[in-house]
C-alpha cells in the first residue's frame, strides 16, 4: 500500500502543475482589461497603470504565471481588488460554511441513496425496486433551484416552520444554524441521492449473481449477512468514486442553491468574483476547488483498500 500511495501522490505533482497552467491561461483569456475595468468610470492614467503594476499586468505572460504561482506556494493567493482583502482569509471565511452545507448534503445523501440502492438490487422487479427507482428518477429530473423554491413556499410561507433564507453560525446558534441549512442541504443532498441509488443499484445486482455470493448461501448464512457483508463491501468501489467526485462538487460550491438561499459560501462568492472581474478571487477558488478533487481522488483510491482485500494483495 506504501508502494502504491508514493506512486499516486508522484502523480499529483504534475497533475497540479497543469492545473495551475490551465487555470492561470483560462483566465488570461477573459476579455477586457482588469485594471480599465477597476478603475471606474473616470479610468485615470494613473490609476489604471498602478492597478496595472499592482497585479503585474506590465509582465509577459509567464512572469506574470511564475509571481502567481510563488505566491501560492508562499500561502498567498493575491488580494480581492474589490473589497481589498486576501483572497485565503476569504477562503477562510466562506470554507465553514460551503463545508458544513457540503456535508450535510452528503449525509441526506448516503441515508437515503444507499438503502434505497441495496433494497431495490435486492427486491429486483418487485414494487419496492420500481418505488425506489420512481424516486431516483424524481431526484435526478428536478432542478435544484425549483425545489428550493418549492421548499420555500411550503415550510417557510405556508407553515412558517423554517427560515426561507440566511446563515446562523453554529457556533452562535446551533439549533438556528440547522434549521438554516436544512433545506439547502436536502435540495442538494436530494439529487445526489439520486444518482447514489442508481449506482448502488448497478453494483450490488453485479456483485449478487458472483460465485462467492451463491457459496454464502450455500454456506446457510442469513440474507442480511450475505447483503451486507458479502455483496455491499464489494460493490463498494464505485459508490466510494462516486461519493467522492460528489463531494468535491458540493465543496466547489452550489452555485444556485446558495443563491436561492442566500447562503455566503463558495458559490455566492465566484459567481461575484466574476461578474466583479476580480480575477485574483476567482484564481484562488478554482484552485482551491480543483485541489480539494485531487485530494478526494486521492482518499478514495485509499479507500479501496480498506474495503476490497484482493486490492491490498495485489499491491
Amino acid at each position: 500500500m506504501l508502494n502504491y500511495l508514493l506512486k499516486r501522490l508522484a502523480a499529483i505533482v504534475p497533475t497540479v502543475f497543469f492545473v495551475t497552467i490551465i487555470i492561470f491561461g483560462l483566465q488570461q483569456l477573459l476579455p477586457g482589461d482588469p485594471a480599465v475595468i477597476l478603475a471606474g468610470e473616470n479610468q485615470d492614467p494613473d490609476v489604471i497603470a498602478y492597478l496595472q503594476k499592482k497585479m503585474h499586468l506590465d509582465k509577459a505572460l509567464p512572469v506574470r504565471y511564475a509571481y502567481w504561482v510563488a505566491g501560492v506556494f508562499q500561502g498567498d493567493l493575491g488580494e480581492s481588488l474589490r473589497i481589498q482583502q486576501p483572497v485565503l482569509d476569504l477562503l477562510k471565511e466562506k470554507l465553514p460554511v460551503t463545508l458544513e452545507l457540503a456535508a450535510l448534503a452528503m449525509l441526506i445523501a448516503l441515508v437515503i441513496g444507499i438503502p434505497a440502492g441495496i433494497v431495490s438490487a435486492v427486491g429486483k422487479d418487485t414494487v419496492w425496486d420500481y418505488a425506489a427507482n420512481v424516486i431516483a428518477l424524481w431526484g435526478l429530473s428536478t432542478p435544484n433551484f425549483w425545489l428550493g423554491i418549492l421548499m420555500i413556499l411550503l415550510f417557510s410561507v405556508s407553515l412558517g416552520w423554517l427560515p426561507a433564507s440566511g446563515y446562523v453560525s453554529p457556533f452562535e446558534d446551533l439549533k438556528a444554524n440547522l434549521a438554516a441549512m436544512i433545506m439547502p442541504a436536502f435540495v442538494l443532498g436530494n439529487a445526489i441521492a439520486a444518482v447514489l441509488m442508481r449506482h448502488t443499484r448497478s453494483a450490488m445486482l453485479q456483485v449478487l449473481n458472483a460465485d462467492y455470493v451463491r457459496t454464502a448461501r450455500a454456506k446457510g448464512l442469513d440474507e442480511r449477512t450475505v447483503v451486507l457483508k458479502h455483496a455491499l463491501r464489494n460493490a463498494l468501489t464505485p459508490i466510494i468514486t462516486l461519493g467522492a467526485l460528489e463531494f468535491g462538487t458540493l465543496l466547489s460550491g452550489a452555485v444556485l442553491t446558495e443563491q436561492v438561499f442566500s447562503i455566503p459560501g463558495f458559490g455566492k462568492l465566484i459567481v461575484d468574483a466574476v461578474f466583479n472581474r476580480d480575477y485574483a478571487v476567482v484564481q484562488g477558488v478554482v484552485l482551491f476547488t480543483s485541489s480539494v478533487y485531487i485530494v478526494l481522488n486521492l482518499l478514495a483510491d485509499l479507500a479501496y483498500f480498506l474495503v476490497n482485500p484482493r486490492l491490498r494483495d495485489s499491491a
